[in-house]
């Protein structure tokens, strides 16, 4: 037959050259607002903000700490404090293990003492790293603990709050804690102890019906989703069109329920500035 006679086309391997073009692994991200892409060291240095459009990225505790507080004056709180399981969910204290050996914190908060250009104050900062930031009873105790420490400091205390609410893995214990932290600033407010609250992207839940809200000042990063529950749910329940830029600290701010927008790179002075005022 005629396709027996068709001999198979040897076609020449493409020459492979060497090359000297070295791309490592995981060192490179993707702005997620513009879509550029980042070497993460330059990144970094640029207090995690894209260079481009000006985007926040999400930070740790750990490397929001660094930013803000001088080199070697943060002293955390050592509070031996565990978390409870009351719903006895089966899969609750495995999943806290793994966090807590992958983000090498106890929970989704921070706290401690520390110095702002000279100034001392007491610092807790919310790790979105942790559980997405949920306010549970070990985050409650820490953050009543911190304030009820600068009452007997007499120090000004910070909130740097980033969540997505009440831990829903321990039901109604988590959202007694608004009520608890929500208590602790008005004896700020009778001992006249300076509270700033930070807000950062995303704050939304108990947190934001709770400390995040009722501080002296409220300061937020650009672009921040600052609310209560998200907009597709709100919409959901009310049936209506949301306003354009709806619970972003520019729309927040807008409406007085933010001071001051506050880009990363001029927190730290802003914060130093405000509290030399209230010196």
């Amino acid at each position: 037959m005629v396709i027996d006679k068709i001999k198979k086309r040897n076609m020449p391997k493409p020459e492979i050259k060497d090359s000297k073009v070295d791309i490592p692994v995981g060192k490179w991200v993707k702005c997620n607002n513009c879509g550029e892409i980042l070497y993460k060291e330059f990144l970094h240095e640029n207090y995690s903000v894209c260079p481009n459009c000006n985007y926040h990225f999400r930070l740790s505790s750990r490397r929001r700490i660094w930013q803000i507080i001088d080199d070697g004056t943060f002293e955390p709180f050592d509070l031996k404090i565990a978390t409870v399981n009351p719903l006895n969910m089966d899969d609750y204290m495995v999943k806290l293990k793994g966090l807590k050996e992958r983000t090498g914190i106890d929970d989704a908060v921070v706290c401690g003492t520390g110095n702002i250009n000279g100034d001392k104050v007491v610092l807790c900062v919310m790790d979105g790293n942790f559980l997405m930031g949920s306010m549970g009873t070990v985050v409650g105790e820490k953050i009543t603990f911190s304030m009820e420490k600068a009452l007997e400091l007499k120090l000004p205390i910070i909130i740097f709050s980033v969540s997505g609410g009440a831990r829903m893995q321990e039901g109604i214990m988590s959202l007694m804690q608004m009520a608890k932290t929500t208590a602790v600033v008005n004896k700020l407010n009778e001992a006249g102890i300076l509270y700033i609250s930070v807000l950062t992207d995303p704050t939304y839940g108990g947190v934001t019906a709770s400390f995040a809200s009722v501080a002296d000042i409220i300061l937020a990063e650009p672009s921040a989703m600052i609310g209560f529950a998200g907009p597709r749910v709100i919409k959901q329940t009310i049936g209506q069109e949301l306003p354009e830029g709806f619970q972003t600290a520019e729309f927040q701010l807008e409406h007085g329920f933010v001071d001051k927008i506050v880009d990363r790179k001029q927190m730290k002075e802003t914060l130093s500035k405000i509290l030399k005022f209230h010196k």
